[in-house]
């Protein structure tokens, strides 16, 4: 079975992004998502490279586990949130030898506006790109009006919405079996 590595850009405990995620990996029962906890990874300091903390060891580790990542991310100012660019700063060290390399990657945005986060998601690739991380370009995932999606539990509850996650779970399937 496929190990994906997911990394929510969102701490918040009714994270929509969080939600999202969750709901693809019930719709993709294909994949095994492990989910990473990207707010207990201290900040990077390259300073710390030579004697990296635990947290980031246990972390590079858990990344290099899976075959792909996947990134579910809110929208932060038009860009990633910073819990997120420091969790890919860390997973990406050392240079040219880091967990995220060459590992295959899908995004997947989220918004309460209409939008869908297009402004993180493609600040998102950019890192991605220079880090020489194959990143799935379709279908692209902006999804825009997160907070009425979800019932009070959690659950999805929109048929149009659990229709493209599904498509967009194949989709990474299949890149990530093209990928390695």
């Amino acid at each position: 079975m496929t190990k994906v590595a997911v990394l929510v850009g969102s701490l918040r405990k009714e994270s929509f992004s969080r939600k999202t995620a969750k709901a693809l990996a019930k719709l993709t029962p294909e994949m095994d998502f492990d989910f990473l906890d990207i707010g207990s990874v201290s900040y990077f300091n390259q300073d710390l490279e030579e004697h990296p903390p635990a947290d980031w060891v246990s972390f590079r580790e858990r990344i290099a586990a899976a075959d792909a990542v996947l990134f579910v991310t809110a929208e932060y100012n038009r860009s990633v949130p910073g819990v997120l660019k420091n969790a890919v700063d860390v997973a990406s060290r050392p240079y040219g030898k880091g967990a995220l390399l060459g590992k295959p990657a899908a995004i997947i945005s989220t918004s309460i506006g209409a939008i869908g986060g297009f402004g993180a998601n493609h600040h998102l690739r950019q890192s991605l790109a220079f880090l020489d991380i194959p990143t799935m370009a379709q279908p692209e995932a902006y999804i825009g009006n997160t907070g009425s999606l979800f019932d009070d539990a959690g659950n999805l509850t929109n048929d149009a919405t659990r229709d493209f996650l599904a498509k967009f779970g194949k989709a990474f399937a299949a890149f990530i079996k093209k990928s390695t």
